[in-house]
């Protein structure tokens, strides 16, 4: 199964990116998702994706409203997609704690018990926090986030406030939640892929999501990280997934561009680890032609894909 770790769906024009002003809806996205993806000759497609608004959503403007009832107005859309495709897409709520950290926690709690949403993002640069003195702020979901057991997935790869070591802090004040180093430390502001990388290799509860990622250094990383240390994720949109899964495919080929990966493994990085990470059923690689078509047509839970624009 391929699970995207990291998609923004949205009904509304994305304030940050834009994205030529047209929304990228939760049906634009599942075509894309249905690819399909040519994977060591086998046609895939993104058999599941954890959705979020675009971060720049996410923030106070004139007009919102104040407190949960404004939370819940940005997570709308992805509580809606969330269950009108339950086969496909799995919530990721957005904490934001500006809007008041016991709120977001309040609030996160009601996405999980009410949607099943499974993971948190967090987005420090967006929302204007320095993380590893803002501590105060991001306690309530920890907790929630550790009685519960959600992932979170923090932004990373740009100043001032989204430098992965900066989270240190909240990472190793709650060891039993588990955290993705989002996009591998790389965005718009640098290159922190070798800090994602020790964070990785020396805290148990962090793995490193893949894309953003350079494909020589995702060799170089996959050599050493535990198998279970890598996901899957595209930042899509503006990112197009199949550069990224190609990236991950390649980890197949010899060396000096890839490593003589087994399918097996390549399945976990592509969707595998985070399934267990969330208690979603995993499930092999095709072996066969026909069995990687009968895949492009699954409806895990009895919903049909969607249909062709």
């Amino acid at each position: 199964m391929i699970i995207d770790t990291h998609l923004h769906p949205t009904n509304l024009v994305d304030e940050a990116w834009r994205h030529t002003g047209t929304p990228f809806t939760g049906e634009r996205l599942l075509k894309m998702m249905d690819g399909p993806y040519m994977i060591n000759g086998k046609p895939r497609r993104i058999d599941m994706g954890f959705i979020q608004p675009p971060p720049g959503n996410t923030g106070y403007r004139d007009g919102n409203r104040m407190g949960r009832e404004g939370i819940r107005d940005y997570m709308s859309y992805i509580a809606e997609l969330c269950q009108k495709y339950p086969d496909r897409f799995i919530g990721n709520f957005t904490f934001n704690p500006r809007w008041g950290p016991e709120n977001g926690a309040a609030e996160l709690e009601f996405h999980v018990k009410e949607y099943g949403f499974k993971m948190l993002k967090l987005h420090a640069n967006m929302h204007g926090y320095r993380p590893d003195r803002a501590l105060d702020w991001l306690r309530p979901a920890m907790r929630k986030c550790a009685e519960l057991g959600v992932v979170v997935l923090i932004h990373t790869g740009d100043g001032p406030y989204t430098i992965p070591t900066m989270f240190y802090p909240i990472i190793r004040e709650f060891p039993m939640v588990n955290f993705i180093i989002g996009h591998f430390g790389i965005q718009t502001g640098g290159n922190y892929s070798f800090e994602a990388f020790w964070m990785a290799m020396d805290t148990p509860n962090v793995v490193c999501e893949t894309g953003w990622c350079f494909q020589a250094r995702i060799v170089e990383f996959a050599r050493e990280l535990p198998k279970h240390k890598l996901v899957f994720g595209t930042d899509s949109p503006p990112n197009e997934p199949g550069m990224w899964l190609r990236e991950l495919e390649v980890l197949c080929a010899p060396p000096p561009h890839g490593m003589n990966l087994d399918e097996d493994t390549l399945e976990d990085y592509m969707g595998n680890n985070i399934a267990r990470m969330c208690g979603i059923k995993t499930t092999p690689p095709p072996r066969t032609q026909e069995e990687a078509l009968a895949r492009l047509k699954d409806t895990y839970a009895m919903v049909e894909p969607a249909p062709a624009a």
